[in-house]
């Protein structure tokens, strides 16, 4: 099927799997699933909304990240703004807002909230100290990137709706990634994308799904993926360290080189090295599938 101009896959669905089920015929295989009744005995099924977030970590300060793109104003990951939670969620529910909320720490800032779910018994071992939860306002979207650990992911979705579109790391020669970076080119908008400008787009094979309050998404080891939020809301993911040993191997060079290295370089360069990486991308992407540039 096409998704706004993009190959993309809906991704299978089942109410609830077996632990062995899962194990073979999704994580051996790299296979995404929706699981869509995995969270309905927890206490955050009937729980988690906007107003019980606001009620239980309204005076935390929060910080908060916009679409705008990677510049040498800002470091990475350092947020464009902060505010309280309690002021967020009045924003998140009043009106349509940029600002989202990614990697907020349960364990650390409201280790509470951790009563109200379970670690799924699925074959999966979870990181406990690794819960995040991410916000988004009604539109925003999450440009596409990989997760630095390359973990296996369950991403649970609570409040509202929000579309996934995600590809296997096969398909990073054809998504514009800017080299020394956990991302493609900010520029892209996959939800309307310009496939004139990005002609390598249409090579790609992805997976899509809309998640619903309480449904999980199994994201295999590596995978990319873009979030759009069709209305405001947030998610919860759970991590699982890669299994396969090359992804273990990139996921330590990510950590104790790549990072490290594009740190660097930004301090001596600045927007320069920026601006590089950028043109870099459109190059590479380019020259790999015999495309003009």
């Amino acid at each position: 099927m096409k998704v706004n101009g993009l190959y993309a896959e809906e991704i299978p669905r089942v109410k609830t799997i077996s632990k062995k089920d899962f194990i073979e015929n999704y994580v051996k295989p790299q296979k995404p699933l929706v699981i869509e009744e995995l969270t309905k005995d927890w206490d955050a099924y009937d729980k988690w909304n906007l107003d019980y977030i606001a009620e239980v970590t309204g005076d935390k300060t929060v910080p908060l990240f916009d679409d705008r793109p990677a510049s040498s104003e800002y470091k990475f990951n350092e947020p464009h703004a902060k505010m309280k939670m309690e002021e967020y969620i009045h924003l998140l529910k009043n009106e349509p807002t940029n600002y989202r909320i990614f990697l907020y720490s349960l364990l650390k800032e409201v280790p509470s909230l951790q009563n109200d779910f379970s670690y799924p018994d699925i074959g999966l071992k979870f990181l406990k100290q690794l819960p995040f939860l991410f916000f988004g306002g009604e539109d925003s979207k999450v440009f596409m990137h990989y997760d630095i650990d390359y973990a296996n992911i369950m991403h649970f979705h609570f409040h509202g709706k929000k579309r996934c579109l995600i590809y296997p790391p096969s398909e990073s020669k054809y998504l514009y990634k800017v080299p020394h970076a956990l991302i493609s080119r900010e520029d892209i908008d996959f939800s309307n994308p310009d496939l004139e400008k990005w002609p390598a787009l249409k090579k790609a094979k992805g997976f899509v799904a809309d998640l619903s309050h309480g449904e999980a998404l199994y994201m295999p080891e590596g995978y990319w993926h873009y979030m759009h939020y069709k209305t405001a809301g947030f998610s919860m993911s759970l991590r699982s360290i890669p299994k396969k040993p090359k992804h273990l191997a990139k996921a330590a060079y990510n950590v104790f080189v790549m990072r490290h290295y594009d740190n660097l370089m930004r301090k001596l360069k600045g927007q320069a090295w920026i601006d590089y990486k950028d043109e870099m991308a459109y190059k590479k992407t380019h020259q790999k599938n015999k495309l003009p540039f």
